[in-house]
C-alpha cells in the first residue's frame, strides 16, 4: 500500500512532480559525496615534536673537586647548621689516612668536618677523585685520634648530592652527635 504522496508505479510523472526525483538524486548523491570527502581528505599530520632540549649535565658529573667544593660542602654545611651545629668547619684536602695504627702514606681526598673547637671531627675519605669511588668514614671525639675506619655508602650504586648529604647526616646521628634519642 502506498501513501497519498507516493505516485503509482505505472503512472507517468507529471511535470510538477520532478521534485521527488531531484530529492532522490540529491539523497543518493549526498551519501556518496560524504565518503568521497572522507576518502579524499588528507589524513591529519601528527604535530611535529619539538626538538628535545639538551639537559645540562648532572651536578654529579662535574669534576670531583668542583662538585665537592661548590655543591657538597655548602649543602652539607647548611644541613648541619639546620641541625644546630653553628660552628661547623668543612674542608677538602688531600692527605693520608689519619687513623691510629694505619701507616699507609697514600694520599686520599678527605672532606673533614670539625666543630666544638675541634673537639669533634669526622672524615669522609674518597679512595679516588670520583664521588662513585669507594669511600671511608672515620671520626674522633674529645680531640682523640681516630681509631676505626668504616666503609661509607658501599651499597649505593648511584651517588647523588642528596644521598651523600643524607648518609653523612645519618652517620653523625648514629653517633648521637646531632640529636639524642
Amino acid at each position: 500500500m502506498a501513501d497519498e504522496k507516493t505516485p503509482p508505479v505505472d503512472s507517468v510523472p507529471a511535470e510538477d512532480t520532478s521534485a521527488p526525483q531531484a530529492d532522490t538524486q540529491a539523497a543518493d548523491a549526498a551519501p556518496k559525496a560524504a565518503p568521497k570527502a572522507e576518502a579524499g581528505a588528507e589524513p591529519k599530520a601528527a604535530p611535529k615534536a619539538a626538538p628535545k632540549k639538551e639537559k645540562p649535565p648532572a651536578l654529579e658529573d662535574k669534576p670531583f673537586t668542583e662538585f665537592i667544593e661548590q655543591h657538597f660542602i655548602p649543602t652539607l654545611e647548611s644541613a648541619l647548621k639546620d641541625k644546630g651545629l653553628d660552628d661547623i668547619q668543612l674542608t677538602l684536602d688531600q692527605r693520608p689516612l689519619e687513623v691510629f695504627g694505619v701507616s699507609d702514606d697514600e694520599q686520599y681526598w678527605h672532606v673533614k668536618g670539625q666543630w666544638r673547637k675541634g673537639d669533634r671531627q669526622f672524615n669522609i675519605a674518597f679512595t679516588k677523585d670520583n664521588i662513585s669511588s669507594p669511600k671511608l668514614f672515620y671520626f674522633a671525639d674529645r680531640g682523640s685520634q681516630p681509631s676505626t675506619i668504616e666503609q661509607f655508602m658501599g651499597d649505593e650504586r648511584k651517588i647523588t648530592l642528596d644521598l651523600l648529604v643524607l648518609f653523612t647526616l645519618r652517620r653523625l646521628n648514629g653517633q648521637k652527635w646531632l640529636a639524642r634519642n
